[in-house]
């Protein structure tokens, strides 16, 4: 292992300039040049298969051919790129197809709503918004969420390492277990219902609850629709806000543009960034049901939240969304996927595997959470990419971009289980 990381393009001008905080590049020691689709090459001309996509940020692929021509026409008709909350028609085209595309087929009434162009940012307006609608300041929240990196957004976060970094004390959230938290047999809607209507809990009736229908970084823990309904309906008896955190499981990766189709549920908003701009380019959306956009003119804003770059891309993007068979497509790579994990969790018993996640999502659980780290570093090692999650860093986890070819999602598949083998 070390002789082949030796080989590997130098990364010391990383190591003196760069911020200690520098954390992904810790574990992919190349200096990558190019990519296309799920490959990348380094500068030494390695080439990787991509299983981490930007950590959701790429779904539709690095330079997606279709979504470069349109950025390329547009920057030489020299449209506007800048242009804070200005209408453009870029803009307009993308709220237009936005709404035909994705909201209508779903009979979904939104208001979309631009805050900054990181996930952070449409989840600290969705949680001011739904103060300022409700009057109340607590919002409700689960183990092992991740929700952002700033203040607001970081009160959400399960995850202690993260929660560390703020430096002040963290307010105005309370967290209740998510879905099989306590294993199958403890309800734990059941639960949060009991505090909510218990005078004697201590649990004040929030603004909002704030919920991943899977957790991502937490470590890919879903949860069941028969759970999400609960919650729905336990927000919409007591008048308390559904928010939804889809920023790494919408546009697609579980198998829906939303991760709560399968449910049924409606939220009265909707988190939406990494690959709603398409082309991995900087784009949020908060979606807000129309009696609860309330907000002044300029209440929430930033100074990039009209990235027209984004929305050229993202505009795009959706036609993906209109092919009767890219859905099917990706049900069958989540298929070839989960196959793939279930044989190396049968050949491998003393390792105590289990299976999470769905979708183009999926990771493989080690009851020693060195391992996952240890099966990363290996499958590195092989031209693969991929990431760990988990409090405990515990989850090997499979992400490629929705667009990879099945030659290339076999290939992948065939260095995790070269991997795994040299693990055990």
């Amino acid at each position: 292992m070390n002789q082949l990381m030796q080989k590997s393009p130098s990364m010391k001008v990383f190591n003196q300039l760069e911020s200690e905080v520098r954390s992904y590049c810790r574990s992919f020691t190349t200096v990558f040049q190019k990519a296309q689709n799920a490959r990348l090459w380094d500068t030494a001309g390695k080439e990787y298969i991509d299983f981490f996509a930007g950590a959701g940020a790429v779904n539709y692929g690095h330079n997606n051919p279709m979504l470069k021509q349109r950025l390329i026409d547009y920057l030489h008709e020299d449209g506007i790129t800048h242009s804070l909350d200005m209408a453009t028609s870029a803009k307009e085209t993308f709220l237009t197809r936005f709404k035909k595309l994705i909201l209508e087929p779903r009979k979904l009434d939104y208001k979309v709503m631009f805050p900054g162009p990181t996930g952070t940012n449409s989840v600290e307006s969705a949680m001011k918004l739904a103060r300022k609608v409700t009057g109340r300041t607590q919002i409700i929240c689960f183990t092992n969420a991740f929700h952002g990196m700033s203040l607001g957004s970081l009160a959400a976060t399960g995850n202690q390492f993260k929660r560390s970094g703020a430096g002040v004390p963290l307010t105005y959230t309370t967290f209740m277990p998510y879905d099989g938290y306590f294993g199958d047999e403890v309800d734990t809607a059941a639960y949060l219902e009991k505090l909510l209507d218990d005078p004697g809990s201590g649990v004040e009736l929030p603004a909002a609850v704030l919920l991943e229908t899977l957790q991502g970084e937490g470590g890919l823990n879903a949860a069941s629709d028969e759970w999400l309904k609960k919650i729905a309906r336990i927000c919409r008896d007591r008048q308390i806000l559904l928010i939804v955190d889809d920023v790494q499981m919408g546009c697609g990766r579980t198998g829906t543009f939303f991760s709560f189709e399968s449910a049924g549920i409606v939220p009265d908003m909707v988190c939406l960034s990494k690959s709603i701009g398409g082309f991995g380019l900087p784009m949020a959306l908060t979606l807000i049901k129309p009696e609860h956009d309330i907000w002044s003119p300029g209440e929430h804003n930033g100074t990039f939240r009209g990235n027209n770059l984004g929305f050229v891309a993202a505009s795009a993007a959706l036609d993906y969304w209109v092919e009767a068979d890219f859905e099917p497509e990706l049900a069958a790579k989540a298929a070839r996927i989960r196959s793939t994990l279930e044989k190396i969790r049968a050949a491998y018993p003393e390792h105590h595997i289990e299976i999470r996640g769905k979708g183009l999502i999926q990771g493989l659980v080690f009851r020693d959470s060195e391992q996952a780290s240890l099966l990363c570093a290996a499958a590195f090692n092989r031209g693969l990419i991929m990431e760990t999650s988990g409090p405990h860093d515990e989850v090997a986890k499979l992400m490629p971009p929705l667009t990879i070819e099945p030659e290339l999602l076999d290939q992948g598949l065939e260095h995790l289980e070269e991997a795994m083998k040299e693990l055990s």
